[in-house]
């Protein structure tokens, strides 16, 4: 259970406004700290209010902190809407920053710090994903599907359509080859016919 606030209102370990701690500190049950706790801190959950400094490597599930954070943090989910002083790494699944409501305004103020949030990336499968051929998007024409014609209805065969000129008009008659002889000579077709005399008959 919590209160308004959000701070547990059971059992839970509280350091209370106007009390320093200096050393490790670990917890089975939630810790509210309201005063100043310096080293390593380990506990399922912490609450760090307005009045709290935690200064230190601090694991734990869930961190809430409307107070003042510094050194090292690991968690979970990660809650803000204090200070974070320079140098300061949070490592999280999930990040949430909420505004702090103060005589200039709401602010959240955010030293020179780290933030690593989300799952850690799969070295494998990222190494595996660059060496993968790309997709190929390329497409291959289909040809278009033969039509079959009724049946009893005899097959039509393609009729050759002529090929047109350029100019505009009509293409000129092949000129004929010329005829071969007898003799191996080549008469051309288009030279007009030679006049003899047949011999007289005997």
């Amino acid at each position: 259970m919590s209160d308004k606030n959000g701070l547990p209102t059971g059992k839970h370990t509280l350091v209370e406004e106007g009390t320093e701690f200096k050393g490790t500190m670990s917890s089975s049950c939630p810790i509210v700290v309201m005063g100043k706790v310096e080293g390593d801190v380990t506990g399922p959950v912490i609450h760090v209010t307005p009045s709290g400094v935690v200064a230190g490597v601090v694991k734990v599930k869930d961190l809430h902190s409307a107070g003042e954070l510094a050194g090292e943090v690991e968690a979970e989910t990660v809650q803000i809407s204090g200070r974070v002083r320079d140098r300061t790494v949070i490592r999280a699944r999930s990040l949430e920053v909420s505004l702090n409501v103060t005589k200039g305004g709401m602010q959240v103020v955010f030293g020179e710090c780290e933030l690593a949030i989300g799952d850690e990336p799969n070295k494998e499968a990222a190494v595996t994903a660059a060496l993968a051929p790309p997709a190929s998007t390329s497409t291959s024409a289909t040809p278009a599907p033969a039509t079959t014609p009724p049946a009893g209805e005899p097959t039509k065969p393609a009729s050759a359509v002529p090929a047109k000129s350029t100019s505009g008009k009509g293409a000129p008659p092949p000129t004929p080859a010329p005829a071969a002889t007898e003799a191996g000579e080549t008469e051309d077709a288009t030279a007009k016919p030679r006049r003899g005399t047949l011999p007289a008959p005997s």
